[in-house]
């Protein structure tokens, strides 16, 4: 065999050489390669641990965050539940609360209505006790007003009677109807406050002319200041000013605050009058005297009732519930009083009435008071029928009519006797008693006024029920007037005037009536 080897066999060992060397060459680069994939993996697995340590750490501080939240959670937890314990404690006491509240509103409730029952039956026994005291005083007054009404009115008679008194016997009826009137002055008082008293006064307010109230209290308390030596002012004040008021109540205060002025005034004293708007809704009367004034702590008790403040042994007579009445009746016309006094120098009273406005003119007569209270000038006879039980009192009438010649009485002891006679005779005009045995007064007018022949007939009611009430109720049943007892002689004269003028006026051509 030869050693040399043919060209095909060289190239071919040259070519699988160079084959050779490219794989290794191929080799080397994937060695190479290899290594980078190494090299990377080793990155990319240290990346990866790195990656896992810190998903450790994440889990970690997750477990960790975990292990807060279900902390949280269950702190949470045990608030909401502790909570909803507290809450149902609150709950529960609330309940028991609720409980004794409904169990204290039911007794409560028992109370109040067992209250309600008792003022019920207390308000049932208080209007039976004033309705019982009403009726007493009404009658105490009317028990009381009888006698006087023939004390007083035949004193008043005897001193104007013909022949005159002598001056003794003159001194002596002058006590008797200063007593008399003193008298009947303490019962209107003790009436007065026991009706105000009862929470039934009632009051007629009307617009009032102060100024005519204030002449008229100037007229009437003339004669006291001249038996006293006092001297009283009225300042010139706006003649156009009005009150809301009751005239009669407002001229009772006056007169009462007035009295006092001057029954406890110094000697050769004065009292000054004055009347101001003392706001644009009051007037203000004031009356200021020069007494002896009061020190603060007689000021404090100076509205009690029965408290003379130590006049009772004094010179003047009083009640010491003048100005307690005074109070109330200004108090309740929407007024207020005050009062300021300095001892040694006087004291000054002011009443604060409500200001009202004039109110609407009305057609007014054209003759004077004097005009239409002068005696009548009479043609023919006329007839006065008095029905009356009481003795004293027809006495005392038939003595009055003795001063009117024209003037002829008949009389009866009962009002069905009464009304027979009116029917008979048709008078000119019935005086009425209230209260007659058998039928009343009311009970009496009633029948005349349904009657053709005596409706016509003015008839005066002439009673001692004198409350105010009684006054009331007796000219809305259609009295004439009603006139209280004891009788006053110049009012009972003037009403009988103006009762005749009427029957004249309404009956002109009546002079023939049955015999």
């Amino acid at each position: 065999m030869s050693n040399h080897t043919s060209p095909e066999a060289r190239i071919t060992a040259r070519e699988v050489a160079a084959d050779s060397r490219d794989v290794t060459a191929d080799s080397r680069d994937v060695t190479a390669n290899t290594r980078d994939v190494t090299a990377n993996t080793r990155d990319e697995t240290a990346d990866s641990r790195d990656a896992t340590a810190n998903a450790r750490d994440l889990f970690a501080d997750f477990r960790e965050e975990n292990a807060d939240t279900r902390e949280l959670h269950i702190c949470v937890l045990e608030m909401k539940q502790a909570a909803h314990e507290a809450r149902m404690s609150l709950l529960q006491q609330v309940n028991e609360h609720m409980m004794i509240a409904a169990m204290e509103t039911k007794k409560l409730m028992d109370e109040i209505q067992s209250t309600k029952t008792e003022l019920l039956i207390s308000k049932a026994v208080a209007e039976k006790a004033n309705l019982a005291k009403s009726d007493f005083l009404s009658s105490m007054s009317h028990e009381l007003r009888s006698p006087l009404n023939a004390i007083l009115g035949f004193a008043q008679l005897m001193e104007g009677g013909s022949p005159a008194p002598t001056q003794a016997q003159a001194v002596r009826l002058h006590q008797i109807t200063k007593a008399g009137w003193y008298l009947l002055e303490l019962i209107n008082q003790i009436l007065d406050l026991a009706v105000i008293e009862s929470s039934k006064f009632t009051l007629s307010r009307e617009p009032v002319l102060v100024i005519e109230v204030i002449r008229e209290c100037q007229s009437m308390i003339e004669t006291q200041a001249q038996e006293h030596g006092v001297r009283v002012d009225f300042l010139p004040f706006d003649w156009n000013l009005f009150v809301n008021a009751d005239r009669m109540r407002m001229k009772q205060v006056l007169i009462n605050l007035l009295s006092n002025a001057i029954k406890y005034n110094r000697k050769e004293g004065t009292v000054v009058v004055a009347c101001t708007a003392s706001h644009p809704e009051h007037i203000r009367i004031s009356i200021k005297d020069t007494g002896e004034g009061l020190p603060p702590e007689k000021l404090r008790q100076l509205f009690q009732p029965f408290n003379r403040l130590g006049q009772e042994h004094g010179a003047e007579q009083g009640t010491g519930i003048g100005l307690v009445v005074t109070k109330q009746l200004i108090e309740l016309m929407g007024g207020s009083i005050s009062v300021k006094s300095i001892v040694g120098e006087g004291s000054e009273f002011c009443v604060d009435l409500i200001r009202d406005v004039s109110p609407p003119q009305k057609a007014s007569c054209t003759q004077s008071p004097e005009q239409i209270l002068q005696p009548c000038k009479p043609v023919t006879l006329h007839t006065l029928l008095y029905v009356e039980d009481n003795p004293a009192n027809l006495m005392l009438v038939e003595q009055i009519i003795e001063g009117f010649p024209d003037v002829h009485m008949l009389s009866a002891r009962d009002a069905l006797v009464g009304i027979a006679l009116a029917r008979a005779h048709l008078p000119d005009v019935i005086l009425m008693d209230i209260n007659l045995p058998g039928i009343n007064g009311f009970e009496a007018l009633k029948i005349l006024r349904n009657s053709p022949t005596t409706m016509h007939i003015p008839v005066i009611a002439l009673s001692a029920n004198a409350m105010r009430r009684d006054v009331e109720k007796g000219l809305e049943a259609g009295f004439f007037r009603y006139l209280t007892k004891p009788i006053k002689l110049q009012e009972f004269m003037n009403s009988l005037e103006e009762a005749l003028d009427l029957s004249k006026t309404k009956h002109p051509n009546m002079s023939e009536k049955p015999s």
